[in-house]
């Protein structure tokens, strides 16, 4: 059994672990059934790509690079990480 999806397009996240720890960025693609979100300017990968016309030059491009969604947590409106989407009940 696998937990639900919390993260959806758009959403802004801050990512808690490895070497882009800190960082924050806007979801720009979600894989649920991965469980990968891609968040904009983190874990860039440079992808080379060949001329497609005759007398065009090739091109480096940075790409970001999907990361596991347990790896980053939501951002709120006062601009700190959240841990939940709810509020909770109070008693």
């Amino acid at each position: 059994m696998s937990t639900k999806f919390q993260l959806k397009t758009g959403d802004v996240v801050i990512v808690t672990t490895g070497k882009e720890k800190g960082k924050q960025g806007k979801v720009l693609q979600a894989f649920p059934r991965l469980n990968r979100v891609v968040v904009e300017g983190v874990r860039l990968s440079k992808r080379h790509l060949r001329t497609r016309k005759e007398g065009e030059k090739g091109q480096i491009v940075e790409v970001s690079m999907p990361i596991h969604a347990s790896n980053v947590m939501p951002v709120g409106a006062s601009g700190k990480a959240i841990r939940h989407n709810k509020a909770r009940a109070t008693k």
